[in-house]
């Protein structure tokens, strides 16, 4: 029967491949008060409008216009511009793990060659995915992952985008083991600022307020951002305080107290949250909101809720003003360009590197059998105007 379907799978994904050759095709879907334009290479997102406080359509994620330009991106300084990531989101420590007595070395791709970054050399990120299905306010991608990088065993994923009113853009992201046992943590990596670059104050995410209410422990990282395996709390009182944004809190208040937070030598967030819901909620509940994000510059705010179990935000430490912003986001006379700070990335996802680190409890929630339930990752993005 596997045999069966692994062939139908097959077979499906070259016929409808035949028939969407192209990965840099646009597809754009839309619904009141939002529309998102997706392309195959990545199965990423290249742009996201809602409206502001005006009633101005402004676009809230990071990328380019042509899109050949994110496969150059790639090639070159690699920043993961919208895709989806994985066959493991985030880092491997030693890009090595063992699964059931079996060991497995995935390019360490990271850090000089130290840890894996993002499922190796050429993740989901990079890979063509085929359009299986699209239509007025959804679209769906699917990859059949043939133990790329060195990953054990054959994985067929598929990722399904849908607007609706509200406005709502919805992620899920389904992965089917096909035969042997392997780790599965996939994220949507998109680059938000809300500000839209509509002024000086909206070129940053330094003044977006950033809210998660349930992200009160975090994970410990060495110089080179893996898990040394300790769990952190965030307290007013102590070194991590600048941690705490279990109340609402500007970015930017706190962040040059950030000192080799984002690793060594480097000012800002890039940080694995652990998301602790009440108990009326659920581990996996995705009735509550996880996180709220709004800018002032335009009056967006942004309620993340997701069956994911922690959440990691990274605010573009690295970027320095050499990448020009889309033609959507160009508001002033002179080309505007993406200075530090002028993103934050948020990460859905289990807790990094969690398959090196039984103690934590992660294995149900990261290692996936052809007898198991399928590795699902549900986000749901909801967009307001603050105060409404």
């Amino acid at each position: 029967m596997l045999l069966f379907i692994t062939s139908v799978v097959s077979k499906l994904s070259l016929a409808v491949s035949a028939q969407n050759p192209d990965p840099l095709q646009k597809y754009t879907i839309s619904a009141p008060g939002i529309n998102a334009t997706f392309i195959p290479y990545g199965a990423r997102l290249t742009n996201l409008f809602v409206n502001d406080r005006n009633g101005v359509p402004q676009d809230v994620v990071l990328g380019y216009d042509d899109a050949s330009d994110f496969v150059r991106d790639d090639q070159t300084v690699h920043t993961y511009l919208g895709p989806v990531v994985g066959r493991y989101a985030n880092r491997i420590k030693n890009g090595t793990f063992t699964v059931q007595g079996v060991n497995s070395h995935i390019p360490q791709n990271d850090n000089m060659g130290h840890d894996t970054l993002h499922g190796g050399n050429i993740g989901y990120d990079q890979r063509n995915w085929t359009v299986v299905s699209a239509n007025a306010s959804s679209v769906t991608f699917s990859l059949l992952d043939q133990a790329f990088e060195g990953f054990p065993g054959n994985v067929m994923t598929y990722a399904t985008y849908s607007v609706s009113a509200g406005p709502r853009w919805t992620s899920r992201l389904v992965s089917i083991p096909l035969d042997e046992p392997t780790p599965i943590m996939l994220a949507n990596h998109v680059y938000w600022n809300l500000g839209a670059f509509v002024d000086t104050v909206g070129s940053t995410v330094l003044n977006h307020t950033l809210h998660m209410p349930y992200a009160a422990r975090y994970i410990q990282i060495d110089n080179i951002e893996v898990p040394t395996g300790a769990i952190g709390t965030v307290n007013r009182n102590n070194n991590s305080s600048y941690l705490d944004f279990t109340s609402p809190k500007q970015i930017g208040r706190d962040i040059e107290s950030a000192v080799n937070g984002c690793g060594y030598n480097c000012t800002g967030y890039d940080n694995a949250f652990i998301l602790d819901r009440p108990r009326c909620s659920g581990p996996e509940a995705t009735d509550l909101s996880m996180l709220t994000l709004s800018s002032n510059s335009t009056g967006i705010q942004m309620d993340i809720y997701t069956n994911q179990q922690s959440l990691q935000i990274y605010t573009c430490d690295n970027t320095n003003g050499t990448m020009p912003v889309k033609q959507s986001q160009q508001h002033a006379s002179n080309t505007t360009y993406v200075e530090k700070y002028g993103c934050v990335v948020i990460e859905t996802q289990q807790w990094i590197d969690g398959i090196n680190h039984p103690e934590w409890g992660q294995d149900e929630y990261q290692l996936y059998t052809v007898d198991s339930e399928p590795a699902v990752v549900f986000a749901q993005y909801d967009f307001s105007i603050v105060g409404q």
